[in-house]
């Protein structure tokens, strides 16, 4: 497992990155797998690769802020990012999942995260609904995919200081939900983990054995799709 720290100046070149290293893993075709872990340093909304703007975000709030609302590749649901969340991407071979189907990819990973808390937090770190983990019936964790043929970007986001009142404020109550959450607001169903970034990358890093440093920064790709996707508003406001 290679292993990449890379926080890129805007929100939509970090999301570019994402998709990018996949295609660069995809069209290798390798044995190499990578984690890579990057901290937002600006407020902004990502939606899921085929959600609508209507149903997921607060669209007068959005516009009165002018806050950026983005898309990314993969799918799940509308999520904030900002400064106190740490998100991780990792490129995985889809021979790690039998069959693969997509809930052997979450359950793979996320396994190894409620692992790799135990010794950071004191309370039990439980895996509810598809994709989420959870300090008892509260979510801090929300993870996506986006898988290719012989590739998976798996990548989420940890709360970890996030102002939680942002949530409130630019996302709406989510069409689908799990059944742990029982109709709550975001105030009342997300948690934060309150840990330092360094320790839990540290742990992330320990858990997945990612013992060498990745180089080879698709520059290029990012570039394009920048240019195909993540600049333009077609691709970001398409439903």
């Amino acid at each position: 497992m290679k292993y990449l720290d890379l926080t890129l100046p805007g929100a939509a070149e970090n999301l570019a990155c994402d998709e990018a290293l996949l295609e660069f893993f995809e069209e290798a075709r390798g044995r190499e797998e990578l984690l890579r872990v990057w901290q937002p340093v600006q407020n902004f909304v990502v939606l899921g690769h085929g959600n609508k703007w209507r149903d997921e975000i607060e669209i007068p709030a959005c516009a009165a802020d002018d806050l950026p609302v983005l898309r990314r590749c993969s799918g799940g649901g509308a999520v904030m990012q900002g400064p106190g969340c740490l998100n991780y991407s990792l490129i995985l071979r889809q021979e790690n999942f039998p069959g693969g189907q997509a809930k052997a990819a979450f359950d793979f990973v996320l396994a190894r995260h409620r692992r790799a808390l135990k010794g950071l937090t004191r309370q039990t770190v439980s895996i509810k609904g598809l994709s989420d983990l959870t300090l008892g019936e509260r979510k801090f964790s929300g993870n996506a995919q986006y898988r290719k043929r012989e590739y998976v970007l798996v990548h989420g986001t940890f709360l970890l200081y996030y102002d939680l009142f942002l949530i409130e404020r630019y996302l709406t109550m989510p069409v689908k939900q799990p059944d742990y959450r029982r109709q709550r607001n975001h105030g009342d169903f997300l948690i934060n983990l309150q840990l330092a970034p360094a320790h839990l990358c540290e742990a992330l890093r320990l858990e997945w054995a990612a013992d060498e440093g990745f180089n080879a920064i698709p520059g290029d790709r990012i570039d394009r799709l920048m240019h195909q996707r993540y600049h333009c508003a077609a691709w970001h406001q398409k439903f």
